[in-house]
């Protein structure tokens, strides 16, 4: 499989990130099958129609609902060059290619690496936190419910576990999305912030 080549984006494009800065870093996550989960949610959420690849259409109207107005002619020619043959849109690994592109032209430069035992330290708690999330997502769908988490408070002796309505009031508390269950992600953010306020 060929891999598209990373042309330098457009005028346009560039000019949506007028100056790296620090704060721009934490978007780019530091396990890499995290962050292709969640480019795997991005694509799809792209992808209005789910035909499996993102038009040129489709990722300009993407843009503009992020408030990122491109000119469409700008959009065009610096995705162009990711589609392959044959394809009328990008794939998602043609996405992949994409992003990586646009993340070594604004972000490349901006973190100084881990150290090895930055890097271990940071291992360990997210393979913590994906055991942790692991207990609760019971049928393993990637989310974690409203019931699974009323079946597991159930299991440990807890009150709210008898009733639904603290339960979801639980979820939606850590809910960003507002899908009426909490992902990796969501789970990851009550986590940090449980351990930050008891700090």
């Amino acid at each position: 499989m060929e891999s598209a080549a990373a042309p330098s984006p457009s005028p346009r494009i560039r000019s949506l990130s007028k100056k790296k800065s620090k704060s721009s870093a934490s978007f780019r996550l530091r396990c890499p099958s995290l962050n292709s989960l969640r480019l795997r949610r991005v694509f799809d959420l792209f992808d209005k129609n789910g035909d499996g690849e993102i038009s040129v259409q489709e990722l300009s109207q993407a843009l503009d609902l992020l408030g990122l107005e491109a000119d469409l002619a700008d959009v065009k020619s610096t995705v162009e060059s990711f589609i392959r043959p044959g394809n009328l849109g990008l794939r998602f690994e043609d996405f992949v290619s994409l992003h990586q592109s646009l993340n070594d032209t604004y972000f490349g430069d901006l973190e100084e690496p881990a150290t090895a035992a930055e890097q271990e330290k940071l291992s360990q708690e997210e393979a913590d936190l994906s055991e942790a999330f692991k207990v609760f997502d019971e049928d393993g769908d990637g989310y974690i419910s409203a019931k699974e988490l009323q079946v597991v408070l159930g299991k440990l002796g807890l009150a709210e576990g008898n009733e639904i309505g603290r339960v979801e009031k639980m979820i939606t508390s850590v809910d960003r999305n507002h899908d009426g269950r909490v992902d990796f992600f969501e789970f990851k953010d009550m986590m940090r912030s449980v351990v930050v306020h008891s700090a």
